[in-house]
């Protein structure tokens, strides 16, 4: 994933003519110094290039266009260091398709109470050029972030690190492809979905093969290619000694079909992908450990031909790049209802990714499973430990696609689960299980999610911004009344806007 190598952010401030060329020089001048420091920062993920100052619309619109056309840049800061009349911007913000940020800050932080005088004020005035330029953002109805804090400030960096890693996971998802093997898991709804409206809104494109076209390069795997995996596995993982006994020829069914569905996928340039157990033909087991290593690998996931859930959670590892808590496909199984001490226990039948084990031991073994009337699959099995994740679900609503968020709390339920051979996390929902639960089926939550120990709410609702895709969030402050005007409220705008995706 060289996503965050291949992006970089631009960087302009704005200004006008009506300073002088000292005045402008100074700009020049502190815009640098302000992005060269961005870009040295640890917690800033992409590259921040200075791009000059912008001082006539032929230079705003020049930019816009250059910018728009670059594959390279993956969204803009905009700063108003002085006072940049709004309507030179009018021409540029129509033609602009990348990620805007507007960065509210100064180049010094504290008024020199001594020594401030009119020349220092002309120089110093984002405080109003600011809202000049806030007014025609509005006035175009232009998605952007606005972030306002000195520029030195941590606070600041971790707002700006938010919104660059949502442009990441855009940028990714405009020339992304998600293959689908087999079709949907049959008669169930919120699966389904517009693939030309998530084109339009969220850039991805969704192609569907048989699973025979799969199968055919599953079973020309060489066998050279399987012992290297099996090597690989006894290094990472403690082994079911079944699975290098009499069952030996299982573990290199698994390590066939993770081959196999590599090389489709690479060959193809796909990010992400689904499977259903329902269309398996060909195939000797459901691709339980091939799902999990290839996303920890940083693809996207969707079991029963999920294709939104895949390439949600291709965008949460996106964002996530670098991070320490890992994402995961996941669905909501079964709850925990003691009054004391609500939980919901989260898993899937085989496909939940490693990343999120954190240090906890992952073992591989082998058991029935119930569905599917294939061979027994090989599956990772682990607990997650306990810190703050999210839920994160997309759906299509008809006008609009929609991103629930559930913040949650994962914790360690102390207990043993002998007879559940599969990868599982306990969480408490925020602000408590019933209303979270209640929230989520208001808002129409898919079983599906993706699930993050290290993507934040914030970076979810800047790439909802970014995409124009409404986004809902279920947090320690909700509750169901004020949930559900919120729900009301966006329906009609929603109905009024009609649908438009896309910045």
């Amino acid at each position: 994933m060289k996503v965050y190598d291949d992006m970089s952010i631009w960087m302009v401030a704005g200004s006008q003519h009506l300073y002088g060329e000292e005045t402008l020089n100074q700009v020049r001048s502190h815009t640098e110094e302000i992005a060269t420091y961005l870009d040295a920062q640890k917690g800033i993920p992409a590259k921040v290039e200075y791009k000059g100052i912008l001082t006539t619309p032929a230079e705003i619109t020049d930019f816009c266009t250059k910018a728009s056309a670059d594959p390279s840049c993956g969204g803009v800061i905009l700063w108003m260091h002085t006072f940049s009349p709004s309507k030179m911007w009018i021409n540029g913000f129509n033609v602009l398709n990348k990620p805007v940020c507007h960065l509210h800050t100064q180049f010094n932080r504290d008024i020199p109470w001594g020594e401030i005088d009119m020349d220092f004020m002309n120089l110093n005035q984002s405080a109003h050029g600011g809202r000049e330029h806030g007014f025609i953002n509005s006035r175009m109805k232009l998605n952007r972030k606005v972030v306002v804090g000195f520029w030195q400030d941590s606070e600041v960096h971790e707002r700006l690190d938010a919104w660059m890693r949502a442009c990441a996971a855009v940028k990714d998802q405009r020339n992304g492809k998600i293959a689908r093997f087999g079709d949907n898991m049959r008669d169930v709804a919120v699966t389904e979905g517009d693939k030309v409206a998530a084109q339009i809104a969220l850039g991805y494109d969704v192609y569907g093969y048989a699973v025979g076209d799969l199968a055919q390069v599953i079973a020309d795997v060489d066998e050279k290619t399987i012992d290297a995996l099996i090597e690989e596995y006894k290094a990472q993982y403690e082994i079911d000694p079944a699975l290098l006994g009499e069952k030996s020829d299982a573990l290199r069914t698994a390590a066939r079909l993770e081959a196999g569905m590599t090389q489709f996928l690479e060959e193809g340039g796909f990010c992400a992908f689904t499977t259903t157990f329902e269309d398996l033909h060909g195939i000797a087991q459901l691709p339980g450990l091939a799902c999990q290593r290839l996303m920890e690998k940083g693809y996207g996931f969707g079991g029963e031909g999920d294709w939104k859930t895949a390439a949600l959670v291709r965008a949460l590892k996106v964002m996530g790049k670098g991070m320490p808590g890992g994402t995961s496909f996941m669905e909501d199984y079964t709850y925990h209802l003691d009054p004391a001490n609500p939980m919901v226990l989260g898993a899937h039948m085989l496909e939940v990714c490693p990343t999120i084990s954190e240090d906890k031991k992952v073992k591989l073994e082998i058991h029935e499973l119930g569905i599917g009337g294939k061979d027994d699959p090989v599956r990772m099995v682990f607990d997650v430990p306990g810190g703050k994740a999210l839920n994160a679900s997309l759906m299509d609503m008809g006008n609009r696609f929609r991103l629930l968020i559930n913040e949650v709390e994962a914790v360690e339920s102390g207990k043993e689960l002998p007879n559940l051979p599969v990868a599982r996390v306990v969480w408490k929902a925020l602000p408590d299980l019933k209303t979270a639960a209640a929230a989520w089926i208001y808002g129409g939550g898919a079983h599906h999610t993706a699930f993050s120990k290290d993507v934040t709410t914030e970076m979810l609702i800047d790439y909802a911004d970014i995409c124009g895709v409404e986004s809902l969030v279920i947090d320690a402050d909700t509750d169901i009344r004020s949930f559900k005007k919120e729900l009301q409220w966006n329906d009609l705008y929603y109905t009024m806007k009609g649908f438009a995706g896309g910045v």
